[in-house]
C-alpha cells in the first residue's frame, strides 16, 4: 500500500539460463535492539565488485550480498519494508550493514531517496529493492495525471479501470491486460525504478488476478488475469538480472499459472505475504506459502525467497512480534514485524 495510505492492509523468466544470474535467498534475523535506527557501525560488504551487464541500455547490478545456502554471515540479517525518506533512517551505510534487503519507495517523483543513497545503502550489503504497485493506480502518483509522449497516464486510461479499491479512495484497480497500463509500467514507471539503481522491485497489488468477476471490488476477468502473469514475463524479458518479489497473490492461480509456455514462479526470485500470523492469523495464507516451499524453486541455484510481514501496530509491541518471529522461521520463512501497513515510516529494530 501506499505510504500516503491511512487505514490498514489489503490483501511481485527465469529458465534456467536466464535465473543461473539472479540471487535468491535472503534470510531474517534481528539486531539487538528496538528503535527506529540501528546504533553505528561501520558499513560492510563481502560482494566481490561485479561489472554490471547492459540491459536494453538500462545498467542492472545483480544483488550484492553473497549467498550460499546457509554459511554466509548475511544470512542472519534480517529483511524489512520501509517507505518514508532517507533522514528518516540515519546513517544509511550502517542501516545497508544491518539489513539483507531493504523494501523502499524508489518513485524518483516523491524524492525518498537519490540514486546515490541507494548506492549507499547497497554498498552497506544490502539489496535494495522498490514497492511497485501494478494491480492498482495511486492517484497520487505523478503518472496518475501525466506521462511523456507515447504512454497514457492511469488517470485518464478509463478503459483500463476496474473501479475504486475499497478502503482506499486514492487508488484505482487496473486491467493488468490493458495494453496501455502494461506500456505504461514497462516503459516508464519501471525504467524510472531501475534508473535509481535498485536491486529490484516489490510487485504490489498482483492479487487482482485473483478476484474474478464475481467482485465489485477489482473484478478482474481471466484474460485480465492472465494478463497479470505476462506482464511480469514482460518485466522479467527485458530485465533479466532484476530481483523480483511478489507480495500477496499467492494463490494456485498465480502458483500453477504459466505464461509464453513458462511457469509462472519461474519468473520470480521470492513472494511476501501481509498478515500471516498478525494482526491475525490467515491460515490460508501460511498454507500458501507452504505451497511455494514444495516446488523447491532454486533461481541462480540459491533457496527461493519467501517472506512474512506483519502488523504489530507500534515497534513497541515486542511480545507480538516475537511470537511472529517465531511463528514464520517455524515454517522455514523469513519474518518481518512492523507497525502497520499504511505506516512503515520507521524500521521495528528487534531484539530477536
Amino acid at each position: 500500500p501506499g505510504m500516503f495510505e491511512t487505514i490498514q492492509p489489503k490483501s511481485a523468466f527465469a529458465p534456467v539460463s536466464v535465473a543461473s544470474i539472479l540471487i535468491a535467498a535472503i534470510a531474517c534475523g534481528g539486531p539487538s535492539l528496538v528503535g527506529a535506527v540501528p546504533p553505528g557501525g561501520q558499513a560492510s560488504s563481502d560482494a566481490a565488485p561485479v561489472t554490471p551487464p547492459s540491459d536494453g541500455g538500462t545498467t542492472i547490478v545483480p544483488p550484492p550480498i553473497p549467498l550460499d545456502g546457509g554459511a554466509s554471515a548475511s544470512m542472519d540479517k534480517p529483511w524489512a519494508s520501509f517507505y518514508g525518506p532517507a533522514a528518516a533512517l540515519g546513517d544509511l551505510a550502517t542501516v545497508g550493514s544491518r539489513l539483507s534487503l531493504l523494501n523502499l519507495d524508489a518513485d524518483p517523483s516523491l524524492r525518498n531517496f537519490s540514486p546515490q543513497q541507494i548506492a549507499t545503502l547497497k554498498a552497506g550489503g544490502a539489496t535494495v529493492i522498490s514497492y511497485l504497485n501494478v494491480g492498482a493506480c495511486e492517484h497520487w502518483r505523478d503518472y496518475w495525471a501525466t506521462a511523456p509522449s507515447g504512454f497514457v497516464p492511469c488517470g485518464q486510461n478509463a478503459k483500463a479501470w476496474r473501479g475504486a479499491y475499497a478502503g482506499y479512495p486514492d487508488e484505482t484497480w487496473m486491467n493488468l491486460a490493458d495494453p496501455d497500463w502494461q506500456a505504461l509500467l514497462l516503459g516508464y514507471v519501471l525504467p524510472r525504478l531501475v534508473e535509481m539503481g535498485v536491486d529490484g522491485i516489490f510487485l504490489d497489488n498482483m492479487e487482482i488476478v485473483e478476484h474474478g468477476t464475481a467482485t465489485a471490488n477489482g473484478p478482474c476477468d481471466a484474460a485480465c488475469s492472465q494478463g497479470g502473469l505476462d506482464l511480469v514475463r514482460k518485466m522479467r524479458e527485458k530485465y533479466p538480472r532484476l530481483f523480483i518479489v511478489m507480495q500477496n497473490a499467492t494463490s494456485d492461480v498465480t502458483r500453477l499459472g504459466t505464461t509464453g509456455g513458462l511457469p509462472f514462479p519461474s519468473l520470480l526470485d521470492g513472494i511476501s505475504h501481509e498478515e500471516v500470523y498478525a494482526p491475525a492469523f490467515d491460515a490460508t495464507a501460511e498454507q500458501q506459502l507452504l505451497a511455494w516451499k514444495s516446488p523447491s524453486l532454486t533461481p541462480g541455484g540459491r533457496p527461493f525467497w519467501i517472506a512474512t510481514e506483519d502488523y504489530v501496530g507500534t515497534c513497541s509491541n515486542v511480545a507480538l512480534a516475537q511470537d511472529v518471529y517465531a511463528r514464520s522461521r517455524a515454517r522455514g520463512f523469513r519474518p518481518y514485524a512492523t507497525d502497520a501497513s499504511a505506516g512503515q515510516q520507521t524500521i521495528c529494530w528487534w531484539s530477536f
